[in-house]
């Protein structure tokens, strides 16, 4: 068969080291921020998920396209990764859902990916060492060549990538007779956020990255939304001043993953670049108000720091992550705003942080009431 006779192919890390394995179908060097994923499904979600914009994604399960791809089950309209590193590729699937195989969907969106790479390693090595640039290739009789190209790729930290994958132009999305209007700033936004939204009788208007207070409040919402999203939350400087005129008015927001930072920057709360951040669907988190615990879905390499959270007058913690005690969830106190930095519309994934919807329908409720 085809994938009897594959080329080798390299990673490279930007400090040296390098992984061997082979190539799944396109031939080329694919180059972007090595990060590891440990859910055991949804590999073809993590390919389409925006937030991953030009990272290199590292499956950490052994064995991906067992279960082929089905053209529903995407979060965006095209794959979002670099490119794929994996242990065991597979070819073959077997599931009466999938409309065609893993090898098909890649080669459909000119992605680039090497299988038989000891992933394990590979993990221990980016947990040790942190999250780096790396490049993936075929041409691996050229080491120092990819290093000099892999020497020229920007760094994570201060990138911003939101404008590669926002949309171009509002649009619409849900019932356009649903009982409440909500304006969503897409920085990176996933469809199932945006279905979660739609179900609990909401229509959402979305708006580019850069789009205004003034633009996102012209059709007369009854609240607001920041999405997930790619790169450094820093260089965001509209969706920070964005947020913070929705504050200021005490309008319902609700933030996620990379809007959570966002709304915390707004808050003149720092972010930092993790070590090799959270990605994941089994994440433990804490409740601090209601105090259960809640497995969560994560993907970020940014967080904001927890010193300065606890000292603002304004902010509380509501979430907080049980591996490293990162904060996880805030609220403001006297303000109609809350966000969490993990992704409660998970599918597949864990179903414990749904109520986060809920609970910001009945925020925009509630502000109709007292309106």
């Amino acid at each position: 068969m085809k994938y009897q006779s594959r080329k080798k192919a390299i990673l490279l890390l930007a400090d040296g080291t390098i992984f061997h394995g082979k190539a799944v179908g396109k031939e080329g060097s694919a180059f972007g921020e090595v990060c590891f994923n440990t859910g055991m499904t949804g590999y073809q979600e993590i390919f389409t998920d925006p937030s991953y914009y030009g990272q290199l994604m590292v499956a950490t399960n052994a064995h991906i396209g067992n279960y082929g791809t089905n053209e529903e089950e995407v979060e965006s309209d095209s794959i979002k990764i670099a490119g794929l590193i994996v242990k065991n590729f597979s070819y073959e699937y077997s599931r009466v859902m999938a409309d065609s195989s893993l090898q098909e969907f890649l080669e459909k969106h000119n992605l680039l990916a090497i299988s038989d790479v000891d992933t394990r390693a590979l993990v221990s090595y980016i947990r040790d060492n942190g999250a780096m640039n790396a490049v993936i290739s075929t041409e691996v009789d050229d080491i120092d060549k990819l290093k000099k190209r892999l020497a020229e790729v920007p760094d994570m930290k201060g990138l911003e990538l939101a404008s590669k994958v926002s949309t171009k132009e509002p649009y619409f999305y849900g019932d356009p007779n649903a009982t409440h209007k909500i304006s969503a700033l897409d920085i990176g936004i996933k469809k199932n956020i945006l279905r979660n939204l739609a179900s609990r009788d909401a229509y959402i208007k979305v708006f580019p990255y850069d789009a205004t207070f003034a633009e996102m409040s012209e059709w007369g919402p009854d609240g607001y939304f920041l999405s997930n999203g790619p790169g450094d939350p820093e260089p965001l400087t509209q969706a920070i001043d964005t947020a913070k005129e929705i504050i200021k008015r005490d309008l319902p927001l609700f933030g996620i993953c990379l809007g959570h930072q966002v709304i915390a920057l707004a808050n003149g709360i720092s972010t930092y670049k993790m070590h090799h951040g959270h990605r994941g669907i089994n994440h433990p988190v804490k409740n601090m108000v209601s105090g259960k615990g809640e497995i969560t879905s994560q993907n970020h390499g940014f967080a904001i720091n927890r010193e300065e959270t606890e000292k603002h007058a304004d902010v509380e913690i509501t979430h907080v992550h049980l591996n490293d005690h990162t904060v996880a969830g805030i609220k403001m106190k006297n303000k109609n705003c809350f966000s969490v930095q993990y992704h409660p519309e998970a599918s597949p994934g864990p179903n414990d942080s749904t109520y986060l919807f809920d609970q910001f329908i009945e925020n925009i409720k509630n502000a109709k009431i007292t309106a």
